[in-house]
């Protein structure tokens, strides 16, 4: 048996003109993950990422710290899903600047209720998949590793994919996803145990890197 290590991204620079990249802080919180991975003797048989700047730049900060040369396979079911178009669908008035508190809880209120319509199939986002199939392509990976590998594998995705995985593991309801995928914090790590016949949930969201005081200002969720 091994374990599938889900990690999400790094802090991304969410509120400027370009949310799909790392933030400073981002960066460091990548490569005290990869530190603590060196630390603890982890290896791992395979990587794979999605295709968004922001995983690649979380595994390039992992790599970094952790002092592993491999290249990740790209799996385009690790995508997150396009938080603007969700919200655009809803036709509802655009969200106040998100740099300030009130603009913040409402781009997430509007993006719970947007997300409860997608994935009950009431809303078509723009250029987005239907919500039972983004479940599939997220899925998908969790299969290939089970039938491919036997050790442990790493995978940087983002907070919906990796939600959606834990959400199908423990069939939990759509709402429970949302809530799972809202509280996830950056650079967290999910482990998923794994054989040829199934995966198991074994720990959620956790930040082993993260736990000394000097670290506590490091710990985000957007």
């Amino acid at each position: 048996m091994g374990t599938i290590h889900l990690v999400r991204h790094g802090q991304a620079s969410f509120g400027s003109d370009d949310y799909d990249r790392l933030s400073p802080l981002g960066w460091r919180q990548g490569q005290r993950l990869g530190e603590h991975f060196r630390a603890h003797g982890m290896r791992v048989e395979a990587v794979f990422t999605g295709t968004l700047r922001r995983h690649a730049e979380t595994w390039q900060a992992i790599r970094t710290g952790w002092g592993e040369d491999g290249d990740a396979q790209i799996w385009p079911g690790l995508d997150e899903y396009d938080s603007a178009a969700l919200i655009e669908a809803l036709n509802a008035p655009p969200p106040a600047d998100p740099h300030t508190p009130e603009g913040y809880r409402e781009h997430f209120r509007l993006l719970r209720d947007a997300l409860r319509q997608w994935m009950a199939g009431v809303i078509t986002p723009r250029g987005m998949q239907p919500y039972r199939q983004f479940v599939r392509d997220a899925v998908a990976v969790l299969d290939h590793v089970r039938t491919r590998h036997r050790g442990d594998v790493l995978v940087v995705s983002s907070g919906g994919p990796i939600a959606t995985l834990v959400g199908h593991l423990l069939g939990t309801s759509p709402e429970t996803t949302i809530e799972l995928n809202l509280r996830m914090r950056n650079t967290s790590v999910t482990e998923v145990a794994h054989n040829p016949k199934r995966c198991a949930l074994v720990s959620f969201n956790a930040l082993p890197h993260l736990t000394d005081p000097e670290h506590r200002d490091w710990i985000t969720h957007a």
